[in-house]
């Protein structure tokens, strides 16, 4: 055993300790925060209070406080503009810090010992890779704060992450940001108070629909998965469904099919889905050279009541590429198969 290995840990588990700590002191304490106190002290730094504001924000994000309080206040003390910016920069350097410190303590463990339901949750949101980010950013099915430490734990691009992270986040940034502005202006009782409320509400509403406009978006969208993740399902489960969406020829070519797949050509799909069975809940993952017909194969299948369909991103290209093995010879079609399922 290397006995340096141990050595190596002790600066992640020290890291990992610290932050531990910090959290379950902020969790405990954070009903405690007095944004009249921060406003206070913010106005009494001067031009140092820009950069104040950012670095509390990224503590806030990192240590699981609750951010909408800094957004208004934000918005109270530098207008809809500068708030805005402020707010987007520290929001954003605390998310990019909780992702950087997921990965660094434990990103490579979760890596080495990920499998089953979690293996290929995990590969799933690699696959979507930034899209992941992009729609939990505006749609916030999961709290922000711990999102931003669970993405970490993915081997999702670090770039891809911070454009995104800096993007999506912005629609949201504005509103509330604007919310805390046109709060103030009631409270000093300023000019064109109304309109200020009322585009204030209107923001707000408009946040509100995004996640519906995303979720219609996505109905039609392609789910993914990875030629990794595919290969430890096959390892769990060889009688996963895998069809080839390509042509007979190319199935039985030189380059091969992944083994065990059947063969239903893309053409073919929209007019014998049956062809894949009756049972329509059966997962099912589509395989063509790349990922473009097989992308086409599955808007077909979904149409025609398949619940679970999944595109191999990278097709036999990918698959091949990682030195996957592959089947060549007679076609194994997919009705023959279904075929030999019912009898």
């Amino acid at each position: 055993m290397d006995s340096r290995r141990p050595l190596s840990l002790l600066p992640r588990l020290a890291i990992a300790l610290v932050l531990a700590t910090a959290i379950a002191w902020a969790v405990i304490n954070r009903y405690t925060l007095d944004a009249a106190a921060i406003e206070a002290w913010l106005r009494e730094v001067g031009p140092l209070a820009p950069a104040l504001f950012v670095a509390i924000w990224v503590l806030a994000t990192l240590l699981f406080l609750p951010g909408a309080v800094l957004g208004l206040l934000g918005g109270a003390l530098f207008g809809p503009v500068w708030g805005t910016a402020w707010n987007l920069a520290g929001a954003t350097i605390g998310a990019v810090l909780a992702f950087l410190a997921a990965r660094y303590l434990a990103g490579g463990w979760v890596a080495r010992r990920a499998g089953g339901r979690l293996g290929w949750l995990l590969a799933s949101v690699e696959a979507e890779g930034w899209r992941f980010v992009a729609v939990t950013r505006l749609v916030p099915l999961f709290p922000f704060n711990l999102l931003n430490y669970a993405l970490g734990l993915t081997r999702i691009g670090f770039w891809p992450y911070v454009v995104t992270t800096l993007i999506c986040m912005l629609p949201g940034t504005f509103a509330y940001t604007w919310l805390g502005y046109a709060g103030r202006e009631a409270i000093a009782g300023g000019e064109g108070l109304v309109q200020k409320i009322l585009l204030a509400i209107g923001l707000l509403a408009l946040v509100a629909f995004i996640p519906r406009l995303v979720r219609r978006f996505r109905r039609g969208r392609v789910r993914w998965t990875t030629a990794e993740a595919l290969r430890d399902r096959l390892e769990q489960d060889p009688d996963l469904t895998v069809v080839d969406v390509r042509g007979p020829g190319e199935f039985a070519g030189p380059g091969g099919h992944i083994p065990g797949a059947r063969n239903l050509p893309v053409d073919e799909i929209a007019e014998r889905p049956d062809a894949l069975g009756s049972d329509r809940t059966r997962p099912v993952v589509l395989v063509c050279k790349t990922d473009k017909r097989s992308a086409r194969a599955a808007d077909a299948l979904r149409a025609a009541g398949f619940a679970d369909v999944t595109v191999l991103r990278g097709g036999m290209e990918r698959w091949t590429a990682l030195g996957y093995g592959v089947d060549a010879g007679p076609v194994r079609a997919a009705a023959a198969t279904a075929t030999e399922e019912a009898s």
